[in-house]
C-alpha cells in the first residue's frame, strides 16, 4: 500500500480535476476530464496512457497552464500552472514538433532559451550541448526543414531540455523515432529521473512506457481507471517464471515431466532475445565497421547545465563490473534439489503421472517448497 508523499516531494497534486467545453452559446459540450484525482512525486517518471480522447491532452494542456479547469484544485511545482514562475521551471515537448523551417539545429535551440530569458552566450553552449546530446553534431548547421521526423523529435527534446526544466512534460517523445533513438530517449528519462527531475510521459507505445515509468495512469472517459506503481498494476498472483540455462533436450523433457505430474499449467519454450535488441545489435555492429550515415548518430553526453551532470558522468566513466548471464541463486533456493531433476540419467524419463481432475493446492504448494527450498 502506497504511503502520502510529503508536500515538498509532490510536484503535481490535483483533486477533482474536470474541465468541461462548451459551445458558443455557454452550454456544456463535452466533458474532457471528469473529476481526476492524481499525484506526482519528485524524481519519478510518472505515466499517463489511455486512447485517443480519454482526455491526455487536456490534462496536460491544464498542467501547462494552457487550459483553466471547470472545477476541482491543481497545484504545479507548489504553485498555480498559470504562474510564469512556475512555466519557467517547465520543459516541453508537444505531440508535434513545431519548428521553423528556415533555422538551423543550433538556432532553433538558441531561440527557445531565449524565450526563458537567458543570456545570449549561455544560450548558445546550451544549444551546443543539446543538439550534440541528441546526436545531431554532425548537422547542426542543417536547416530543421530538411530534417525528417525522427531529426526533428530530438530537435525537440532538446528544445525541453534548455531550461534545465525541474518538471519534463514529454508527449509521446518516442514517435517518429527508430529503435535506436527510442532506446536512448529512454535512456535520457531514466537519467533525468535520477538527477532528480520529475517526468510526465504520455505515449501508445506500451513497451516504452514500461520500461522507464515508477507509476502510471490510465484514463478512459475523462476518468482515471487504474493507476499505481507497475509492480502493483501488472503482477500476475500464482504466475512463477524460472529461467534456466544449458537445457539438454533430455532435462528438458523430465522437468516438464516433473511439472505436469504435479498437475501445473506450463509451457516450454526456448528463450530467444526480442526485436528490439536484434536492431540495436545490427546497428551497433555497423557503426563500429564505421559505416557512414547522413541521419541521427549515436547521442552525446548529458548537457551540463541539467543537474549534476558532470558527476554523473564521472561515475558513469567508471568500469562497471561485467554482468553475470543469470543471477546469483537466492539462499531460499534448494539448488540440490534442481539439480536432482536436471541430473542426467542413463534410464528413459518415466511418463508423467496422470493430472488428476482436482489438484491439492496445499499438497503442490508444500512440495514445490521442499523442491526449492523455501521455509514456511
Amino acid at each position: 500500500m502506497n504511503t502520502a508523499a510529503p508536500a515538498t516531494d509532490l510536484v503535481v497534486t490535483c483533486s477533482g480535476l474536470e474541465k468541461i467545453y462548451r459551445d458558443f452559446w455557454g452550454r456544456p459540450k463535452s466533458r474532457a476530464v471528469n473529476g481526476i484525482d492524481f499525484e506526482i512525486r519528485r524524481g519519478e517518471v510518472f505515466g499517463l496512457l489511455g486512447p485517443n480522447g480519454s482526455g491526455k491532452s487536456t490534462t496536460i494542456k491544464m498542467l501547462l497552464g494552457l487550459v483553466f479547469p471547470t472545477r476541482g484544485s491543481l497545484k504545479v511545482l507548489g504553485g498555480s500552472p498559470r504562474d510564469l514562475a512556475v512555466k519557467a521551471r517547465i520543459g516541453y515537448l508537444p505531440e508535434e514538433t513545431p519548428l521553423y523551417k528556415h533555422l538551423n539545429a543550433i538556432e532553433t535551440v538558441e531561440f527557445f532559451g531565449s524565450l526563458f530569458g537567458l543570456p545570449q552566450a549561455e544560450c548558445r553552449t546550451r544549444a551546443e550541448q543539446l543538439v550534440e546530446m541528441v546526436g545531431l553534431g554532425h548537422v547542426r548547421t542543417r536547416p530543421v526543414g530538411e530534417f525528417s521526423k525522427g531529426m526533428a523529435r530530438r530537435i525537440g527534446i532538446a528544445q525541453a531540455l534548455v531550461n534545465d526544466p525541474d518538471f519534463i512534460i514529454l508527449d509521446e517523445p518516442t514517435s517518429g523515432l527508430d529503435p535506436v533513438g527510442c532506446r536512448e530517449v529512454k535512456d535520457l528519462v531514466k537519467l533525468l529521473a535520477g538527477r532528480g527531475k520529475t517526468v510526465l510521459l504520455t505515449s501508445h507505445l506500451l513497451a516504452d512506457v514500461e520500461d522507464v515509468v515508477d507509476r502510471t495512469a490510465v484514463m478512459y472517459g475523462g476518468q482515471i481507471r487504474a493507476a499505481g506503481t507497475l509492480e502493483e498494476l501488472l503482477e500476475q498472483p500464482g504466475h512463477r517464471r524460472l529461467d534456466l540455462s544449458g537445457l539438454n533436450v533430455e532435462q528438458s523433457a523430465r522437468l516438464d515431466a516433473f511439472l505436469a505430474s504435479e498437475g501445473l499449467a506450463h509451457r516450454s519454450q526456448p528463450v530467444r532475445r526480442d526485436l528490439e535488441q536484434l536492431f540495436l545489435d545490427v546497428v551497433a555492429k555497423a557503426r563500429s565497421e564505421q559505416v557512414d550515415s547522413s541521419g541521427a548518430q549515436l547521442a552525446g553526453k548529458l548537457a551540463s547545465h541539467l543537474s549534476g551532470a558532470a558527476l554523473l558522468d564521472q561515475l558513469s566513466q567508471s568500469p562497471a563490473p561485467a554482468p553475470a548471464p543469470f543471477a546469483t541463486p537466492s539462499p531460499e533456493v534448494n539448488a540440490a534439489a534442481l539439480e536432482k531433476i536436471l541430473a542426467p540419467t542413463v534410464e528413459t524419463p518415466a511418463a508423467p503421472a496422470p493430472v488428476a481432475p482436482k489438484v491439492d493446492d496445499a499438497a503442490v504448494n508444500a512440495k514445490l517448497n521442499a523442491l526449492l527450498g523455501k521455509k514456511d
